[in-house]
């Protein structure tokens, strides 16, 4: 069963909107994240914009789509991906010295099916997985505060 909710932050000494130009520019996820190899929103970054994703694990690669459900600018970018009904999403919070990211994937209401069994039989198990998205959304987050600090 997929945890309901897995979560990461970061903070970045870089103002709100340098961080939300990098986040919300979705060509840029390949550089954030060490699962995703491309990531193109088909329209403008808006409610309800499709977008095509191929992911990647060792050796297995996997395609899904997903729909942007929030954008709030310099605030929250959310996308629900189809294949499992998970949100992903970043939210944004101005600091005293810069920009608290908070990446996560929300699963309140569970996974298909079909995903559960995918990764149980193809990824080392729920719990494995789970632990190595957490991993990569710290990756993800260490990547975009590089990039915006640089």
């Amino acid at each position: 069963m997929a945890a309901p909710l897995l979560q990461a932050e970061i903070e970045i000494n870089a103002p709100v909107s340098k961080v939300w130009s990098l986040i919300s520019d979705l060509d840029n996820m390949p550089r954030w994240s060490p699962q995703c190899r491309l990531m193109k929103a088909l329209g403008q970054v808006r409610p309800g914009t499709r977008t095509v994703n191929l992911n990647r694990r060792n050796k297995l690669f996997w395609p899904t789509t997903s729909t942007i459900t929030e954008v709030i600018p310099e605030r929250k970018l959310a996308f629900r991906v189809n294949a499992n009904n998970t949100v992903w999403s970043y939210e944004l919070e101005p600091t005293a010295t810069g920009t608290r990211v908070v990446e996560t994937r929300h699963a309140e209401n569970g996974v298909k099916a079909v995903s559960t069994f995918s990764v149980n039989a193809v990824m080392g198990g729920v719990p494995n997985f789970e632990k190595e998205l957490v991993d990569g959304m710290n990756t993800s987050l260490a990547r975009i505060k590089a990039a915006a600090e640089g």
